[in-house]
């Protein structure tokens, strides 16, 4: 049994990012399926590597978060013309082989690629859910062409259709998805808590007290937010915390520059998994920073699920299901965006007081270990993928 995985952002241990894909593709090889992962790289010819047990297919094809509207989608196009092709080449070589379509969005268009994989080599697909595109864009402004949300808004429902299942990374895009599709099965499986790579580390009080981010910086980010935070608690002569921001993207460059009048905010670039873990380990809380978009409370970010596995005290300017997270397992708070007075009331106790730190952080580990496990839910999307093979079996015997 064979699964075609498609993801054009996939990563490995070595790199940062999330590791979702190789997780749950790991998985799958370990309950005994012949996976065969179909990436992009920014190199200039296409690469195959074994990587526990994944075959994973490099394709010559350049992305950079940096990169403009016109620039991504035509990366998007080429990606999606040279994973159709890889694919169909996999089939042909195992013509006998019974075989299933993973897909995982973004972009939205990985689904055109899974859909001719069904019509045209009659490959029946699963579509994985990590944004809900195109609604994202469309709220962020990117896309404002009344005529392309249609035929956008048409190819997503029409994805959705044609998918033997549909697996969602909360709550909120499991509605969504459900309202386009009534009919259609939609399995809830979050981002994962890697409680085997993050080590819980109890803080102390002691100066600095270290509150990061870590991901992308862009425009649905809006690190602004935490630079005003960052600029009241020098104006309060709340000198005992410092802010670090890791990570890159498009809206660094804008982020560095407002930093630069901030003594207590310190920038690194992008760093691997294993620097993750150390920065983690040196931090007391985490942010994780969202613009004030209705579609982005329905995120479901990698950051938040690392955050909980160091078990550190979690920090949401989100209104939705990261915040009814947090307040009701005591393992962070949620503080509204525009008002970093707030944050810093809010903040206040944790420093004061070691013990009510030392209490949340060891929540967040509980809460990791009891809901967002690594195994949980990568057992979750194994058994879904098991079924559907056994569905496919079914029909051709009868």
């Amino acid at each position: 049994m064979k699964i075609i995985y498609l993801h054009q952002y996939f990563k490995t241990k070595e790199e940062g990012g999330s590791h979702r894909s190789l997780f749950i593709a790991k998985a799958m090889v370990e309950a005994g399926f012949e996976v065969e992962m179909i990436t992009a790289h920014n190199k200039k010819t296409p690469t195959y590597k074994m990587i526990d047990g994944i075959k994973v297919h490099y394709l010559p094809v350049y992305y950079d978060n940096k990169l403009g509207t016109v620039q991504r989608i035509i990366s998007f196009i080429k990606f999606t013309w040279q994973c159709y092709r890889k694919a169909r080449q996999i089939k042909q070589q195992a013509i006998d082989t019974p075989c299933i379509c993973y897909a995982t969005s973004t972009p939205l268009t990985i689904g055109w690629v899974a859909l001719w994989l069904k019509r045209w080599q009659n490959i029946p697909y699963v579509f994985e859910v990590r944004d809900l595109w195109p609604q994202a864009p469309i709220e962020m402004g990117v896309i404002n062409n009344g005529w392309l949300q249609q035929r956008l808004f048409a190819l997503e429902a029409k994805i959705y259709r044609k998918a033997l299942q549909i697996v969602t990374l909360s709550p909120g895009m499991q509605a969504a998805v459900q309202q386009k599709v009534p009919e259609k099965g939609i399995l809830l499986a979050p981002n994962m808590a890697d409680c085997h790579f993050f080590s819980p580390t109890l803080s102390t009080t002691k100066p600095p007290f270290v509150i990061s981010y870590i991901g992308t910086i862009g425009k649905a980010n809006h690190l602004d937010y935490l630079l005003q935070i960052a600029s009241l608690a020098e104006k309060k002569g709340v000198d005992q915390v410092e802010f670090w921001i890791i990570g890159e993207g498009k809206a660094l460059a804008n982020v560095r520059q407002k930093a630069k009048k901030l003594t207590n905010v310190k920038l690194y670039g992008a760093v691997d998994k294993s620097t993750t873990r150390r920065l983690l380990d040196q931090s007391h809380a985490t942010y994780t920073s969202f613009l004030a978009k209705p579609v982005l409370t329905t995120c479901s970010p990698n950051k938040f699920f690392d955050s909980l596995a160091a078990g550190k005290l979690t920090i949401v300017n989100t209104s939705g299901w990261l915040k009814e997270i947090v307040e009701e397992n005591q393992c962070g708070f949620y503080a509204a965006p525009d008002k970093p007075g707030d944050f810093l009331d809010q903040l206040m106790p944790f420093i004061t007081q070691v013990d009510l730190l030392q209490k949340y952080q060891q929540n967040a580990r509980k809460v990791a270990e009891r809901q967002f496990s690594r195994e949980k839910i990568t057992q979750q999307v194994v058994n879904l993928v098991k079924t559907q093979f056994d569905k496919q079996r079914k029909r051709k015997m009868v």
